[in-house]
């Protein structure tokens, strides 16, 4: 049986990736501190005997007792509303965290792969986003902290290759959804499902004209699995390129829910992309891999997930302003 560590599990993304891994018969180590993430994600797991969690802060020495064959980075807070509110430990976990687990994948021989995000690429240039695009990033504004944070998590992991010849993996991640999102991360899905089960309005930020283009978890799952059993040491992005704008998303969102509410429109935060679509060439290419959950189709399975939440839940989040963080 392969040991496979993964930090972050208690989050949303590594949540799933726990459930895929067990479901293929690993044995799973997972880690998180729990500082954006929620154990309910993955207390169904905990009875497996395929399954052990340790609550540990990775930008704190990490230690593994026995064998270790596969290392899965996904430990960062990502939403706007948390890494303005601890940016600190956003930098931290992404230097550090990753200095501290590419030596744990050096010393076990372990195959390590770090999610990296579309927010390299900034507020993009180009149109869609290739891996061998640099970006145009604003490493002084609000978004910095995790942009950089990223950026340096890429060229450490790619240091680490190449001197102490680390077997690595990179993974872009562009905007994902599915359940056990939290609903009050100001991510624009659960931000504006959130307002319609609570008959607020749709706040959309400029004109609502910037592109978004959403992946579905079990795809985002899928393409990540690939990715670390390639032989494929360079970043590779994974996201479904069915690209909307956001003032387009807005009315399916009231469309999908049957409310009544309308759009309302504020200012456009600072350094918010215009533009997010991936180029997903080079994962077909080399995965054979490509998003198969249509947005209809998975925005009425989230739609289904949040509405299976608690009142308490919901109305907790009714007067939190997520003015300049939505994504």
């Amino acid at each position: 049986m392969k040991t496979i560590l993964i930090t972050g599990a208690a989050g949303f993304l590594g949540s799933h990736l726990c459930d895929r891994f067990i479901k293929e018969g690993y044995y799973v180590i997972g880690m998180d501190n729990l500082i954006t993430g929620d154990l309910k994600n993955i207390q169904h797991l905990f009875k497996l005997e395929n399954f052990e969690f340790y609550h540990h802060d990775v930008t704190k020495y990490v230690s593994i007792p026995g064998n270790l064959d596969y290392i899965l980075h996904f430990a960062s807070p990502a939403s706007p509303i948390d890494y303005l509110k601890i940016p600190i430990q956003t930098l931290k976990v992404g230097s550090l965290g990753t200095h501290n687990l590419l030596g744990l994948a050096r010393a076990k021989k372990a195959r390590i792969l770090i999610a990296s995000t579309s927010e390299v690429y900034g507020d993009p240039l180009v149109h869609p986003q290739t891996e061998d695009y640099y970006g145009n990033v604003n490493t002084i504004g609000p978004r910095g902290v995790y942009d950089e944070a990223k950026r340096f998590q890429e060229s450490i992991t790619m240091a680490y290759h190449t001197f102490h010849g680390v077997d690595t993996r990179i993974v872009r991640i562009f905007n994902t959804y599915g359940p056990r999102m939290r609903l009050n991360d100001g991510r624009v899905i659960p931000a504006f499902i959130g307002q319609a089960l609570r008959g607020e309005d749709l706040t959309v930020f400029g004109d609502g004209s910037q592109t978004r283009s959403f992946c579905f978890v079990t795809d985002q799952v899928e393409g990540i699995f690939r990715l670390l059993h390639s032989d494929y040491i360079y970043p590779v992005n994974i996201g479904n390129p069915d690209e909307i704008t956001i003032r387009d998303f807005a009315e399916e969102i009231i469309k999908l829910t049957g409310t009544t509410q309308k759009v309302i429109y504020k200012p456009l935060p600072v350094n918010d992309p215009l533009q997010r679509q991936p180029d997903t060439t080079l994962a077909k290419k080399l995965l054979g891999w490509e998003a198969k959950v249509g947005r209809e189709e998975g925005m009425k399975i989230t739609y289904e997930y949040f509405k299976s939440l608690s009142s308490e839940e919901l109305l907790k989040e009714e007067h939190k302003d997520f003015s300049g963080y939505i994504r």
